[in-house]
């Protein structure tokens, strides 16, 4: 839509969260959504895994029409709270002045994209769409780790708030945190975290309690507990609230135990470093990764993905959505950034290779299976085929033909 569509007379009725960056986001909003909830019912959410009322999914078209059904469903109902997964595409198009948002959070930037926007330059312009529109009252949730984030700081327009979140793993800060974690303990039931004081938000508990399994968790937690306090949700019920909220499907999902087996949606260079550092320091043998790279998508990621998964002990290369690409054309190019590695395993057919991954993983071992989490079909030479990381893991796949 190249001239958006003026957003409904309605629309400003809504206080509505818009979440973006590289990672996390799918996360973050689901976070938002349920703390949300403590000012309104039903909560609208939009994210990459669809459209939701509360913990119902809606059946509605795509885009924006499905978009602006769920909200007018969610206005008949009484709902005046809103969090949306905004994609850098989403915004380039023009989001932004399609539907108003009161508060923009900011995950975090890395190597994305490059087939849609040319250039990094490019990509965080689209996002820093969000918050140039955030209108004066309106707050700002940035990432203090995140130098992108220093610059979505400098075009925010008069009389929008700040309020800064990060985990000291991300990096130097570049300015203080009002929401900050010092300590993180990770482990298979979930993770805990030791909080900062914080002057501006006084009565903020020392320790936050999470089911989902991962330091980036933390991270997530904290923008989106950033995002409620500056909706108006008590601090108090929002950090107990948290403790109780289930993470997507395919993020950090552990499907078996002996070997523990792990399927993640990690597709970027980032995210997957930040994986297998969980997946690391939980694992008590043999580290396995089983990856691949998407077809028609960023080349310029495939190498650095390679980089990143040299961390595992033995990778199992594969296909991800090859789409219109030769499958081992794209798995020469990620190859090519794991160089020497003291084993290196390449399969071409993904069912196969978790299944040799996990059939050759001992009790103790770690299988981390990456790159499409919760998706449920497999882009082949223009087909959507049916295919589930977890179903193959669990022995109820079907195999791609």
């Amino acid at each position: 839509m190249r001239d958006p569509p003026a957003p409904p007379e309605w629309a400003n009725s809504f206080l509505s969260v818009g979440v973006t960056g590289t990672n996390g986001k799918t996360s973050t909003t689901r976070m938002i959504a349920n703390l949300l909830g403590l000012l309104s019912v039903p909560v609208a959410s939009v994210t990459t895994l669809g459209c939701f009322l509360d913990e119902e999914r809606l059946v509605v078209p795509g885009h924006y029409p499905g978009f602006l059904a769920t909200m007018e469903r969610c206005r008949a109902l009484g709902g005046r709270c809103a969090a949306l997964e905004l994609t850098s595409e989403a915004l380039a198009l023009g989001f932004a002045k399609a539907w108003p948002c009161r508060i923009g959070v900011f995950t975090n930037l890395s190597q994305d994209h490059a087939d849609s926007h040319g250039s990094l330059e490019h990509y965080l312009a689209s996002k820093a769409q969000l918050f140039m529109a955030l209108p004066a009252g309106g707050v700002a949730v940035l990432n203090a780790h995140d130098e992108s984030a220093e610059l979505l700081s400098e075009v925010l327009a008069p009389g929008v708030d700040v309020i800064r979140y990060g985990v000291p793993s991300r990096g130097e800060a570049w300015a203080g945190a009002e929401l900050a974690a010092e300590e993180i303990e990770v482990s298979f039931q979930g993770t805990r975290a030791v909080l900062a004081r914080s002057q501006r938000f006084p009565n903020l508990p020392r320790e936050l309690v999470l089911l989902a399994i991962g330091e980036v968790f933390v991270e997530n937690a904290l923008a989106a507990l950033g995002a409620a306090l500056a909706a108006g949700a008590p601090v108090e019920q929002a950090v107990r609230r948290l403790a109780s909220v289930a993470p997507p499907a395919g993020r950090f999902e552990l499907v078996r135990e002996r070997p523990h087996v792990v399927v993640d949606y990690a597709h970027t260079p980032d995210a997957l470093a930040r994986t297998l550092h969980t997946a690391r320091s939980l694992c008590r043998g043999q580290l396995t990764l089983v990856f691949g790279a998407g077809g028609d998508r960023d080349k310029l990621k495939r190498p650095l993905l390679g980089a990143a998964a040299r961390a595992a002990d033995c990778i199992v290369l594969t296909s991800d959505n090859p789409r219109s690409e030769e499958p081992a054309a794209i798995m020469d190019e990620v190859e090519a950034g794991i160089g020497r590695h003291a084993l290196l395993l390449r399969e071409e057919d993904r069912a196969q290779a978790i299944r040799l991954a996990v059939g050759r993983a001992a009790p103790q071992d770690l299988v981390l299976i990456a790159g499409k989490g919760h998706e449920r079909t497999q882009e082949v030479s223009g087909a959507s085929l049916p295919f589930s990381d977890v179903a193959i893991v669990r022995g109820s796949g079907t195999l791609p033909r």
